[in-house]
């Protein structure tokens, strides 16, 4: 890392990965300055993540869930960081489909939405997601950020009303020129789109096509992976249309202050929701440091709308754009999208309860990576459970523990730390130190299949090494106590690196060796250097962490 020039002249320090930029000046009172905090005695580094803010118009599917746990568990290696997080996930819950949705079960769209979007809270509890803030778009607050919000593009001249037509997919609330459309249908979900006609205000998103030209050019890193940067650049370079932001065929939606007979349409009002959630609506600046260090993951199929409109909607506002977009595939079944019409909706809670938490979020992590498609397959689940969390993890723990209750009476020896006694690093420690520096660059370019792959390459040299010495083979003593002192370094370093994806499987391996407090207390890098473990703890033989799975 390098200095983080936030202005506040503190010089605090980021592990890994670059600052932070500031938000330059704009419409008065939208102005934003560093992304820092002033609460501490130092200055601490603030991470501020938002998944979709997902629309409520059935139960989430896995799909979700992939997107969510990998916010999560980034923002969970922020916080080991030492960094200020906030992650913000939240509902959609306007907009015809949600209407018309509401109206099929006999019920007011606020009471289909309050159903729905509880459906969302219990998933997120479910997986053990620890989300800072949960938005509404029904909520008061975030009315009053979406009119705060547009009222500024209205006053800054960037809305005006005139008559739109064009071909509308009602699933997606999106509207598509011919030339998007797959043999007619909506590109996206398959059915056919509905040609509309109404009178809208409208927002000039021609007038920043030079603006977002000039933005990506200076912003190299702000959309990844660079296809999903070439692919917005497309939608730019190709040609920029005003594009309808209200509705008066439909009175479900937050209401434009300027002109009450129009509601706003469905995306203007959520795209908001990153705003509500750093507090946008209460009219001050205290999200201004926040925005400064905002990042937003989200589905390749909404790109046009985060890496297009959204930015152009920040300049019109008076604000900078999001610092970064991360843009990930989807999470296929049998080479298909997961959706309600083709009966393919994998559930978490289906998973959960035959395979447990952890190992769910262990496989969403592990087996997809982030950016381009990914294929569920419960093979595939049952396979990795198997193989990196039974036959590796569970079974290093479990040997450590029955060992040290043989040759140790179950009290810890210590790590052996090569450095403090003139010594080259066993292999083991070096082993250690390319983990936890090949883990924490992984975290922070999000991409946490390969910081999983970085911690259970520790996890299999540990396996090797002890298959190696074989201390249940020898009596007590400095041999033993060396090989499981080392073993039991090994399993705190890795409690503390896979605590993002598995956090309470990692706190139990944390209780069981004898640790007071948990993994998340745990500020790395420093508190991961090689010695950490200092023995004389009880150390617990348990039940298995991860019994074989048989479907």
């Amino acid at each position: 890392g390098g200095e983080h020039q936030g202005g506040c002249g503190s010089g605090c320090r980021r592990p890994w990965g670059a600052p932070p930029e500031g938000i330059r000046a704009g419409t008065e009172g939208l102005v934003a300055t560093a992304g820092c905090s002033h609460s501490y005695d130092r200055c601490v580094a603030r991470f501020y993540l938002t998944t979709p803010i997902y629309y409520v118009n059935d139960v989430p599917h896995l799909g979700h869930a992939y997107t969510t746990v990998n916010a999560d568990a980034i923002a969970r290696w922020h916080r080991l960081c030492g960094e200020e997080v906030r992650l913000v996930t939240g509902t959609d819950e306007h907009g015809r489909k949600i209407s018309e949705a509401a109206s099929m079960h006999g019920v007011e769209p606020q009471e289909w939405v309050d159903r729905t979007s509880q459906r969302f809270r219990e998933a997120w509890d479910l997986l053990e997601v620890a989300a800072d803030r949960f938005v509404r778009t029904t909520e008061p607050r975030h009315e009053l950020a979406v009119q705060r919000f547009l009222g500024a593009i209205y006053d800054n001249g960037f809305i005006e009303l005139g008559t739109f037509e064009g071909l509308y997919c009602v699933a997606c609330e999106a509207y598509y020129g011919h030339d998007e459309l797959d043999d007619g249908n909506c590109p996206v979900h398959g059915r056919p789109v509905e040609l509309m006609k109404e009178e809208n205000y409208f927002f000039k998103l021609s007038a920043f096509q030079d603006r977002l030209l000039q933005w990506y050019e200076s912003h190299p890193n702000a959309v990844a992976p660079e296809s999903r940067r070439n692919e917005a650049l497309g939608f730019i370079r190709g040609g920029l249309q005003d594009i309808s932001i209200t509705r008066t065929s439909i009175d479900w939606g937050i209401r434009v202050p300027w002109d009450p007979a129009h509601v706003f349409y469905v995306w203007f009002d959520a795209l908001v929701g990153y705003l509500t959630g750093i507090d946008f609506d209460s009219g001050d600046d205290e999200f201004a440091p926040w925005w400064a260090a905002s990042h937003h993951l989200l589905g390749k199929d909404i790109v046009r709308f985060h890496a297009v409109w959204w930015p152009a909607m920040c300049m019109a506002a008076g604000i900078d754009p999001p610092q970064r977009l991360f843009v990930h595939g989807w999470l296929l079944v049998g080479g298909e999208k997961m959706s309600k019409t083709r009966l393919n909706q994998i559930t978490p809670a289906q998973l959960v309860s035959e395979l447990g938490v952890d190992a769910v979020r262990y496989h969403l992590l592990r087996d997809n990576p982030l950016g381009p498609d990914g294929d569920f397959s419960y093979e595939a689940m049952t396979a990795r459970y198997n193989a990196d969390l039974a036959n590796n993890l569970g079974n290093l723990l479990a040997r450590v523990a029955a060992v040290v209750t043989t040759k140790c009476a179950g009290i810890g020896p210590p790590a052996h730390c090569g450095a403090e006694g003139g010594e080259a690093p066993g292999v083991l420690e070096a082993a250690a130190g390319q983990a936890v520096r090949s883990a924490g660059a992984a975290w922070e370019r999000f991409a946490p299949h390969e910081a999983l792959e970085a911690v259970w390459g520790l996890i299999h040299e540990a396996n090797a090494t002890l298959e190696s010495a074989q201390p249940w083979k020898l009596d007590p003593g400095d041999e033993v106590d060396r090989a499981l002192g080392d073993a039991l370094e090994v399993l705190r370093i890795v409690a503390v690196l896979a605590w993002p994806a598995m956090p309470a499987t990692c706190e139990e391996i944390w209780r069981r060796i004898g640790l007071a407090g948990t993994p998340a207390d745990v500020l790395v890098p420093g508190g991961l250097s090689w010695g950490g473990y200092r023995g004389g703890v009880e150390v617990e033989k348990g039940e298995p962490l991860f019994p074989r799975w048989k479907p």
